[in-house]
């Protein structure tokens, strides 16, 4: 397997008057290159810490992220500027994620800029004109603004910002959630087309599970910080095994009004992620907890095909809940 992102017991937390928050908690995966890793859950699970983290936007508390074989967890200032060219980000608002105040072609040219990979202006435009024409955006929006295009295009700009410095590794935090359904498939069958093109890997983070199935190769489904169940796309869909997968995915909506399906309704208060107790953070809202769970945090393991899970019901039983 070709490895091109391993993460090790990852750490990130914040200090509050009440104590830590536990954002990332010991979180660990690898991406192969190439691949698509989907992270999947509610919001404030801690998925897009976990993205900027990876990427240098925020400094880990404690555990290793090895980038393409070199340890990248506390990177000095040349190695951060050095990495950017191979690490980048797209972020979730199209609109708060560029400056207003600059033109497209200027967003654009902006890395190529910082970076000095073109020496003259004629260079830099010719690239701009590129990176304009892969992800679809007329050249006439050139020397527009932000606010004159639709949040479709400035998704594509922020896309062309990223693409800008040829990246090998995206993070792409929740880049379709501000968009029109229409417009969600647009941009996502652009980023596969991007990866076949380029040989991009990416890690796609989202809380809609019918979007990472369309384009994750492998998923890790988030809960408080911590992964609850990990394994490829397509074993996830056919074998869900951890309650809090179940739930989510019986939220998704069939677009068949003759079809009458389950919901799994999730009851009972979250756990605080502040200094959290050493039990199953999920305990409170699942129907299936007893003593142990709220006596020990389950560790995720192996159950079989490479289907990762945290469930001490799993564990203890072999079954399928």
């Amino acid at each position: 397997m070709d490895e091109i992102l391993k993460v090790e017991k990852l750490k990130k937390y914040y200090a509050t008057p009440r104590g830590l928050l536990h954002a990332v908690d010991n979180v660990d995966f690898s991406v192969e290159r190439g691949k698509t890793m989907g992270f999947v859950g509610e919001s404030g699970c801690g998925k897009s810490t976990l993205g900027s983290t990876i990427i240098g936007l925020e400094v880990p508390t404690g555990g290793k992220i090895i980038y393409d074989g070199r340890d990248i967890t506390f990177p000095t200032k040349k190695e951060l500027k050095e990495l950017r060219k191979e690490l980048q980000m797209i972020f979730q608002d199209p609109f708060s994620s560029i400056d207003p105040r600059m033109s497209i072609s200027d967003i654009i040219a902006e890395p190529l800029i910082i970076h000095r990979m073109y020496r003259s202006r004629q260079e830099r435009t010719k690239k701009v004109e590129e990176l304009m024409d892969i992800v679809g955006i007329a050249r006439r929006y050139a020397y527009s603004y932000p606010h004159e295009l639709d949040g479709g295009r400035r998704q594509r700009v922020g896309i062309a910002r990223a693409l800008a410095v040829n990246p090998k590794f995206i993070v792409c935090d929740e880049p379709v959630s501000a968009l029109d359904v229409s417009i969600q498939a647009q941009v996502l069958n652009l980023l596969q087309d991007l990866q076949r093109d380029h040989q991009l890997t990416y890690l796609f983070i989202t809380h809609d599970l019918s979007v990472v199935r369309h384009i994750s190769d492998d998923i890790c489904v988030m809960y408080l910080g911590q992964i609850v169940e990990k394994c490829s796309a397509a074993e996830l869909y056919l074998h869900t095994l951890h309650p809090y997968t179940k739930a989510l995915l019986s939220a998704i909506p069939i677009p068949d009004i003759t079809i009458k399906k389950k919901r799994i309704l999730m009851k009972g208060e979250l756990s605080s992620p502040i200094e959290p107790k050493d039990q199953c953070r999920f305990a409170a809202r699942c129907p299936y907890a007893n003593e142990e769970c709220y006596s020990s945090c389950p560790k995720l393991m192996d159950v079989g095909n490479g289907h990762m899970v945290a469930c001490h019901k799993v564990h203890s039983l072999e079954d399928n809940l």
